[in-house]
């Protein structure tokens, strides 16, 4: 596959860029569709997410809790999907869901979320990556703002904006369990970062990031302009963001544990080129790079599997 010219440059310059937006956000060629109203598609271009309260049934979201919580159990410590907190033993994320679960395969497969992604992104869709963030009370650490494309971008190869992550909460996202966090239109600017990329930088920052984070003074413009929200509801809900959203969340220092499960969709006509970054590319639990074949709606539903 030939290496295609880097449209988004970073990790390469002095000094932080704060870069337009080369790509649509959204791709489809008509204003609603794929379960979406007008309003909902426009907001969603206009702010880079859209957030869906209660999407889920609540017995629907027991299915998932259980299923992370058996996942998180499982004793899957040693192998490349499951990442510690930095400073303990606790588990922060567990990667590649959708192949460690038939239930997980089975949500990310759902058509409900299938004809959504299809629709922003105009076309059929893969799996780039699917994980679980555990955040448990009390000890559960922040993930520091970030764009997903400028690390999809640098690390992994991912060419161009198109594709997008949904964020299923598995339990309350309220104000004091360190919910997930965006900035609204920063979507439409890309922050080119500073640092060279160590190797098997993902080792660290899975756990910790410290490249591939933007600067303060490029963060503050966007929040200046956009501000920050932090989409609040009970499980079920769902968070649709822009690969390019920048966004983040504070540690947990609540009892309250606070799970979400995340689906990233890829374009098939965005399929992973060798990592804008020269380093050796990321591990396929991480970035999905084995197979770009279109996703399926599921046969069966998740609560069906678990029966």
């Amino acid at each position: 596959m030939p290496v295609l010219h880097d449209a988004y440059p970073s990790r390469v310059f002095d000094q932080p860029q704060l870069l337009p937006r080369r790509d649509p956000v959204v791709y489809a060629d008509r204003p609603a569709g794929g379960g979406l109203s007008p309003d909902q598609v426009a907001f969603y271009e206009e702010n880079g997410y859209l957030f869906l309260k209660q999407f889920f049934r609540e017995e629907e979201v027991d299915v998932l809790l259980r299923e992370m919580r058996r996942l998180a159990a499982s004793g899957l410590r040693q192998g490349d999907e499951v990442v510690i907190e930095p400073e303990s033993d606790i588990v922060r994320s567990i990667f590649r869901v959708h192949a460690l679960s038939l239930v997980f395969d089975s949500l990310c497969r759902d058509p409900r979320l299938l004809q959504m992604a299809r629709f922003l992104v105009g076309d059929e869709v893969y799996i780039h990556q699917s994980r679980v963030n555990l955040k448990p009370g009390f000890r559960g650490k922040e993930f520091y703002w970030h764009s997903d494309f400028e690390t999809w971008h640098v690390e992994d190869g991912m060419p161009r904006m198109r594709a997008l992550s949904m964020s299923i909460a598995l339990t309350e996202n309220n104000e004091f369990n360190g919910p997930l966090m965006v900035v609204p239109g920063s979507h439409r600017h890309y922050v080119a970062c500073v640092g060279r990329t160590p190797e098997h930088h993902y080792l660290q920052s899975l756990r910790q990031q410290e490249y591939g984070v933007p600067d303060d003074d490029s963060l503050a413009r966007l929040v200046a302009e956009g501000g920050i929200v932090a989409p609040k509801g009970p499980g079920g809900s769902v968070v649709i963001f822009d690969c390019n959203t920048m966004h983040g969340s504070n540690s947990n220092i609540s009892p309250y544990p606070r799970s979400n499960v995340f689906c990233v969709y890829n374009s098939v006509e965005n399929a992973l080129q060798e990592p804008f970054g020269g380093q050796p590319p990321r591990p396929e639990s991480i970035a999905a790079r084995g197979s770009f074949v279109p996703l399926t709606p599921a046969e069966r539903g998740f609560v069906a599997l678990a029966e």
